[in-house]
């Protein structure tokens, strides 16, 4: 099930925009520059926000026709999930009651996050390869956002 050309440039955009501020974060944080990592850390805070709004539109919209249709469940069930659990950490980050507990969080919420551009290009080929989409979609993915 293909998304619109509108809805995918806003998408990747978004991501983009959540893995440069992310590893750009793990490479200040760790150089100590605590005012450049505290912007990256609320640019990153706002385009998960973005996300979550797109995520909100792709579960009933692709994700749940992608699935009825059959169509790359293997690499959308992986997206889903690790979009669950990135969203889960990024709660826990806030939350967490122990250093060591958050320390942890931490280290898969940087890992996922690192992988997840692979994941993506990977579901999209994956997409791809497996046939073009009909011709026949919903007026939602139609139109665009």
């Amino acid at each position: 099930m293909r998304l619109s050309a509108r809805f995918r440039a806003v998408l990747y955009l978004v991501i983009a925009v959540l893995f440069i501020t992310g590893a750009a974060w793990v490479a200040v944080d760790r150089a100590v520059w605590p005012e450049t990592a505290t912007q990256l850390l609320r640019l990153h805070g706002g385009a998960a926000m973005a996300m979550l709004v797109l995520l909100g539109a792709l579960l009933p919209l692709h994700v749940r026709i992608g699935w009825r249709r059959r169509r790359n469940r293997g690499s959308g069930a992986l997206m889903v999930a690790a979009n669950a659990i990135l969203v889960a950490t990024a709660l826990g980050l806030y939350y967490a009651g122990s250093d060591a507990l958050r320390h942890w969080i931490s280290e898969l919420h940087v890992a996922l996050g690192f992988a997840l551009p692979l994941a993506v290009a990977g579901h999209v080929l994956r997409g791809r390869r497996g046939g073009r989409a009909t011709r026949e979609r919903p007026a939602g993915l139609r139109q665009g956002l």
